[in-house]
């Protein structure tokens, strides 16, 4: 028979263990899951065991929770015994019960756990042995009641998939991002830079491109001298080559090479096979994701690609730099435009061109107008309008008003569009 002090320490030890079960749980579902797998990469042992009990999150908690309340159980029937020699009767039973809930509520409960989630990545480690030799001693108890609450939650059409979601990986990176700069430890830019790299692969190439009609191109039937002067006096070094008519593109010139191969000639620009000195022009489908196209643009080695729609008409151009741009801001240098089609007024509004991308009227003006509809300041006027104004009327939307001024034939060719108004209300037209 066990003494009354054997016991006594008996359900300390039960407690204690108890409490490690209760550390472990909060610690292992409050570990950061990119620090442990970098961790690992770098061999510690230790995150290598955290990430396998992770991986296998239901198992864990399965375990975990068995083991701690098969102990909490135990400790309790041994107290109540333990009292009840003591204090015999019902008043021993309810003692018991006084004595352990205050036991396991401050030294199982609040004082493991709060330790747990004030340093989850060191307690995680330091407890993963204990808790994988559990989750390995525990498992078909846990594979059995596993199966049970599956059958039970089918019978409610309940379905448990522990596949990891993607998009809910997204959203908690974005989350944390969130998090930290509303507390100030991650600056506005930095915050932008990392959204717009999670929002790559929702974004097509068609958002970001310039249109057909802002493309500066060569012309092949320009004689070889006309065509170098165009190029150096073209704001870029990479330019499509068209014969005959802007869409059909031939190549794609490069500034570098018509360079070389004019110092070949010894200057004689009038010699220049521009046909053998262009090349191959790359073409892709307007609904590539810029996260796919970043990919192929770096594997090509190849910066600049002709978008097409399905009838292979061609619609503009992309280029690696306009994708960077979506993360990092506008990229300029020396040669780069002002945003053409964007000029601000003394009472704060702006003129745009109506073809202006609505990306570009917000880079320039550090505004947030919706560009999910449409990609042009006008097309999105005529989204909101359900119609093509008259040069004139007047909408006030997402908070800006927005002037007609000139419409040519069906296509809004000149806008005012008005600071951010205080007070906007609905979408409103006159």
């Amino acid at each position: 028979m066990m003494t009354l002090g054997g016991v006594f320490v008996l359900i300390l030890i039960l407690l204690s263990i108890s409490a490690l079960f209760s550390a472990a749980e909060t610690a292992l579902t409050a570990a950061s899951r990119g620090r442990m797998h970098q961790l690992e990469k770098d061999g510690d042992k230790a995150a290598g065991r955290v990430n396998r009990l992770i991986g296998d999150r239901e198992s864990m908690i399965g375990a975990v929770l068995l083991g701690y309340n098969l102990i909490n159980i135990l400790s309790s029937a041994l107290a109540t015994e333990f009292i009840g020699k003591v204090v015999p009767g019902a008043w021993g039973v309810v003692l018991a019960t006084a004595v352990m809930t205050a036991l396991v509520l401050v030294f199982v409960e609040v004082l493991p756990k709060t330790l747990a989630i004030t340093r989850p990545d060191d307690v995680a480690r330091g407890l993963s042995a204990f808790v994988l030799f559990f989750v390995k001693l525990l498992d078909p108890i846990v594979d059995a009641i596993q199966w049970i609450v599956r059958r039970t939650l089918n019978l409610f059409g309940v379905s448990i998939d522990m596949k990891a979601d993607v998009f809910a990986a997204h959203e908690e990176i974005r989350g944390a991002v969130e998090f930290h700069h509303e507390g100030g430890s991650i600056e506005s830019r930095d915050r932008r830079m990392l959204g717009a790299v999670l929002d790559l692969s929702e974004m097509d190439v068609s958002e970001v491109m310039v249109h057909r009609k802002a493309i500066a191109m060569l012309d092949a039937d320009l004689s070889p001298r006309e065509l170098v002067a165009a190029a150096m006096n073209a704001p870029h070094t990479r330019m499509p080559l068209f014969k005959d008519d802007p869409e059909n593109i031939v190549g794609v010139i490069h500034a570098r090479d018509l360079l070389k191969a004019v110092a070949a000639k010894g200057g004689r620009a009038d010699e220049l096979d521009v046909a053998a000195i262009a090349r191959q022009p790359w073409f892709i489908p307007e609904t590539t994701n810029l996260k796919d196209q970043l990919s192929a643009f770096l594997r090509a080695k190849n910066p600049l690609a002709l978008v097409v729609d399905e009838y292979g008409a061609l619609q503009g151009l992309v280029t690696l730099e306009d994708i960077l741009e979506e993360i990092v801001g506008e990229i300029e240098d020396e040669y780069d435009m002002p945003v053409q089609g964007v000029r601000r007024q003394a009472d704060g509004s702006v003129a745009v061109n109506g073809q202006v991308t609505i990306r570009d009227l917000n880079r320039a003006m550090d505004w947030d107008l919706p560009d999910d509809d449409w990609v042009t300041v006008a097309g999105l006027v005529i989204h909101e309008a359900q119609t093509i104004p008259e040069p004139g009327q007047t909408f006030i939307f997402h908070g800006h008003r927005f002037q007609v001024m000139r419409r040519q034939k069906n296509q809004i060719t000149s806008l005012r569009v008005s600071a951010p108004l205080e007070d906007a209300g609905e979408a409103a037209g006159t």
